[in-house]
């Protein structure tokens, strides 16, 4: 005899259910949101003892301010721009003033090319390039550049997660891709 199917529970009801102080709620929000938490903290930090802090820390800011959720933007803005706040919060408890690394982070540019091992070499050579400039740029222009270059967010979802406007977020992923060509100009 064969299981009758499970129906997912819809986000929304959990969201409901959860802001009722259901922790098995909340913990299915935790679930399904967890991976992208953590990978969001990790290029943001770039080291995954400090991101696996941030998203703890992240979580438990979320539930104890899940009352305040309204539902304006989808769960998944909310939180995300909790772990941003939860990362800058985290940076600078630990003291650091400069930007982090970025190591963990996906390969910016293909170094798999096969039978192309000059080009291979040349992507490699751009990608640590890449790396290094980033490194230079301020907190909130390496932000907007990781979730608009790496994740490929919107302006108005970028906006949203970190709280600012539409034209803010645009002015400074400008002014981050002019310091970045700046960098990479002035090492050639």
């Amino acid at each position: 005899m064969e299981n009758p199917a499970v129906e997912p529970v819809d986000e929304a009801h959990l969201i409901r259910t959860a802001q009722t102080g259901d922790r098995s709620a909340f913990e299915e929000l935790v679930r399904r949101h967890q991976h992208g938490v953590f990978t969001l903290a990790l290029r943001l930090v770039n080291d995954r003892e400090v991101a696996a802090d941030v998203t703890q820390d992240a979580f438990i800011r979320a539930w104890r301010g899940l009352s305040r959720f309204r539902g304006d933007a989808a769960f998944k803005t909310w939180i995300h721009r909790i772990t941003v706040n939860a990362a800058w919060s985290m940076k600078k408890r630990t003291g650091r003033h400069r930007a982090l690394p970025l190591e963990g982070a996906p390969p910016i540019a293909d170094t798999t090319l096969s039978g192309d091992l000059e080009r291979a070499g040349e992507n490699l050579e751009l990608r640590h390039r890449l790396r290094a400039a980033l490194d230079q740029l301020p907190r909130p222009q390496r932000t907007v550049v990781v979730l608009k270059d790496i994740y490929g967010w919107s302006h108005g979802e970028i906006a949203e997660t970190l709280g600012i406007t539409v034209t803010a977020a645009k002015v400074r992923l400008h002014r981050a891709h002019h310091r970045l060509r700046e960098h990479l100009e002035g090492e050639s």
